[in-house]
């Protein structure tokens, strides 16, 4: 249902460095960078870039999910993450309040958007 999305970030470069490491584990890839008169952007995806971050005032702060086909990828994003700077918003877990099989890991970027890695599998 949705094509892509973004989120302003208030420094490029340490955002760009955080979602290039936290995202890694996940198989997501910065794909395109560029500079407009509007500032520079930075997409992220597999195939196509889905999730961009361009400078702005990081005044609203927003959740993302990211797929993970498996719980070890949500444990290895929560580490990259981590490592990249990002702030512990809940370890990798179950989450049964959401359903039984969902597995997943919260961490704030650099600009405290909640960033989370979820498996939807048993495994």
């Amino acid at each position: 249902m949705i094509d892509h999305m973004g989120i302003s970030v208030t420094d490029m470069d340490r955002a760009r460095a955080f979602y290039v490491r936290a995202l890694a584990p996940l198989g997501i890839n910065e794909l395109m960078a560029f500079d407009t008169e509007n500032g520079t952007f930075a997409g992220y995806g597999i195939s196509k870039p889905d999730f961009w971050v361009s400078k702005g005032a990081a005044v609203d702060k927003i959740h993302v999910a990211f797929a993970a086909d498996s719980r070890a990828k949500v444990d290895a994003f929560y580490e990259a993450a981590l490592a990249a700077g990002g702030m512990d918003n809940g370890a990798p877990g179950p989450r049964p309040i959401y359903h039984e099989n969902y597995y997943g890991a919260f961490v704030l970027d650099p600009d405290g958007h909640n960033i989370e890695a979820v498996c939807h599998g048993p495994a």
